[in-house]
């Protein structure tokens, strides 16, 4: 046998020239994707299409075990990249591979794979892990709510940490499959299609399949024991509602405000255009807080929201969000408008079609209100900030701005923008900006101007521009369904 000798800086050249350009080149991802009020939120470098995640929940513990599938493709050549997670990680696998990981901060874990992964390449990571959710405190707070006998994982800006790692924020949306073994009769609940149960061995197994885009935050899971209904819609779309079976006094309130949720996105596909997704529901766990969150299919309500009795303007706003929120999605967080906006304009439209008070007289009402010393108007609902994100006046002024809006450009082209927005951008990601471009299209109008006075101004508008809203009396009297609108203004008011 011959043998061939290569010289040692031949064979260092020849190695070299084996290695893919983008592969030299490849560098670490980045910790977030530079939200201006979350810079840690997300990560750069891949973007991710579907999330398999296979767990197994013990209530009495609080205990999660998980193995989460991430399958992605690589948007730079990447020596290292993060994931958004808080739970203790046991083996990690790219490609099948196992891969070196570490924890920083509070919530990133950094995986670096055997090899650099070249630029636009599909990858797959494997990710398995346990902990106490409950337990974990990540940036000073917790997102997962115990129950007397479970635990919730519904939380925005964020919630996937402790249960799923994941590039969290709503720019890297994906479908999802998730399957969630529990002890025999208990119940798992989460977004989507329920596709199969199955019991064995003393634990039950529920799969859960959510086919659409969908963001991290708006991922849920719920485990406890529920009372569950099961209908559809008459366009045979499946409806799944749960109800904690400790609920208590606000039981009954609770089921005559959820079990209305057909109904009412029905009404919404006649402003909005057609439902989004395949699934339609709501729960309703035994957890002490007081907000509700638009969790893609399958909204979660807190037991207060029904505290003083039904309430369907609050299934009003969560619904309205699965138009504009969640299949319709925020660029950046600083674009909450897009979300809370429209969400409290549609709680508006349901009082109008009720006749418990239009769009005018509430908008009327909401102005006269807050005097112009109000700290009301010093929030800019288009760009509030991180510490107003939540704030009133991002639902209320933002309802303020659609129905000045309404009266500018007429009811025609009001409602062929509310229908044509979210039908034109399905499934995406959208800015203020954005919309206020599109409004201008739509309408044929220059908006520019009237959308900073309304948005972007920390001041209350004028009398001129004020004359959009058409106001009536002086002292308008309170429309019937403010106390039900009322009700919801903590809607949204995550507590950490």
């Amino acid at each position: 046998m011959r043998t061939r000798l290569i010289a040692p800086g031949v064979a260092a050249l020849c190695a070299l020239l084996a290695i893919p350009a983008s592969a030299a080149d490849a560098t670490p991802g980045a910790p977030g994707v530079g939200d201006p009020y979350y810079p840690d939120y997300g990560n750069g470098g891949y973007d991710v299409s579907h999330y398999d995640l296979r767990l197994k929940y013990r209530p009495s513990t609080d205990r999660l075990e998980g193995t989460a599938t991430l399958l992605a493709d690589t948007t730079q050549a990447l020596s290292r990249f993060n994931l958004d997670f808080a739970l203790d990680v046991s083996e990690v696998r790219v490609n099948g591979r196992k891969a070196a990981f570490a924890r920083s901060g509070d919530h990133e874990l950094e995986i670096t794979p055997s090899a650099p992964l070249d630029k636009g390449r599909s990858i797959s990571v494997v990710v398995r892990y346990s902990g106490t959710p409950s337990k974990v405190v990540a940036s000073g707070f917790t997102s997962w709510l115990r129950t007397p006998d479970g635990g919730v994982a519904a939380n925005e800006p964020e919630s996937a940490w402790w249960w799923f790692p994941s590039n969290d924020h709503p720019t890297d949306k994906a479908t999802y499959d998730i399957s969630v073994s529990v002890p025999d009769g208990t119940q798992a609940v989460s977004n989507g299609v329920l596709v199969s149960q199955s019991s064995r061995l003393g634990w039950t197994r529920f799969n859960w399949r959510s086919s659409k885009p969908q963001a991290t935050y708006l991922a849920t899971l719920a485990v406890g024991r529920f009372d569950i209904t099961d209908n559809t819609t008459e366009s045979g779309l499946p409806v799944i509602n749960a109800y904690s079976k400790d609920l208590g006094d606000n039981a009954g309130a609770a089921r005559a405000s959820v079990e209305r949720t057909a109904e009412v996105a029905d009404w919404l596909s006649g402003i909005f255009g057609p439902y989004p997704f395949n699934a339609l529901g709501g729960y309703v766990p035994n957890v002490p807080t007081g907000y509700a969150l638009e969790t893609q299919t399958r909204p979660f309500y807190s037991p207060r929201q029904f505290a003083n009795g039904s309430n369907v303007s609050v299934v009003v706003h969560e619904l309205a969000h699965q138009w504009y929120g969640d299949s319709v999605s925020l660029k950046r967080w600083s674009d909450i408008w897009i979300n809370e906006g429209f969400a409290r304009y549609a709680q508006w439209l349901w009082s109008e079609k009720e006749g418990e008070g239009t769009g005018q007289e509430l908008a009327d009402y909401v102005y006269a209100l807050h005097p112009a010393d109000d700290p009301f108007w010093k929030v800019e609902p288009g760009d509030p900030g991180p510490d107003n994100q939540f704030a009133l006046a991002v639902y209320d002024r933002g309802a303020l701005a659609l129905q000045a809006l309404r009266n500018k450009v007429g009811d025609k082209a009001f409602f062929a923008i509310l229908e044509d927005w979210p039908t034109r951008n399905r499934g995406g990601n959208a800015s203020v900006r954005d919309f206020v471009r599109f409004a201008e299209h739509e309408s044929g109008r220059p908006l520019a101007e009237f959308f900073d006075t309304w948005l972007f101004t920390p001041a209350k508008p004028s009398a001129p521009a004020a004359a959009a809203l058409r106001l009536g009396a002086s002292r308008p009297q309170q429309p019937k369904s403010w106390k039900q609108i009322r009700a919801t203004d903590h809607i949204h008011d995550h507590r950490r």
